[in-house]
């Protein structure tokens, strides 16, 4: 049996969370990575501004987490969104929207190292993360937001089911990815 490749060993994550004990969480769970936190809003955008980093986790509320979204979409950072209060089918569609490349409850934050290496490996050889969320977490997501959550932006999700690209999200990550812009 091969051992599982660790997309997450040496890189740096900026993990912004309003809960010290979430951070810590993060940086426990993640210990083979290179994790800084902030607990603000302020706080990530000097990070952001001052740091390159391979991947960034937000919290939604409490520290305008979509709000930094855009920062870090505009920086080319892979960012996860990381929830429990935000856990709602529109603010699932808001991060989509805006480019975020996945959405974790913090119900899982014991599994966020094995669901971050899935994602990180399926963001960096080009295959659709959120399809790899949704098979993996799909059936919560279910069970949470109701039967038929969907149906509520049916022409969105029947289309996103059938592509799993966005064309809003994805424009925008593009738009400030550097190997784009150059042509490279």
């Amino acid at each position: 049996m091969s051992e599982e490749k660790s997309y997450l060993k040496g890189i740096r994550i900026l993990a912004v969370d309003d809960e010290q004990d979430v951070l810590d969480t993060i940086k426990d769970v993640l210990e083979n990575s290179i994790v800084e936190v902030a607990v603000d809003y302020k706080g990530a955008l000097e990070k952001i501004r001052d740091r390159k980093y391979d991947l960034a986790v937000l919290d939604i509320m409490g520290v305008d987490g979509l709000k930094i979204l855009e920062k870090t979409v505009e920086k080319d950072i892979p960012t996860v969104m990381l929830t429990a209060h935000a856990l709602n089918p529109e603010t699932l569609l808001a991060s989509i929207a805006k480019g975020a490349i996945s959405f974790l409850p913090k119900e899982k934050l014991a599994d966020l190292d094995q669901i971050l290496n899935d994602i990180i490996g399926a963001h960096r050889t080009g295959k659709a993360t959120w399809k790899l969320l949704f098979d993996e977490l799909g059936e919560f997501f279910d069970e949470k937001f109701g039967p038929g959550w969907k149906e509520k932006e049916k022409d969105f999700w029947s289309e996103f089911s059938r592509t799993y690209y966005v064309s809003k999200g994805i424009q925008s990550r593009l738009l400030h990815n550097k190997k784009v812009i150059s042509g490279v």
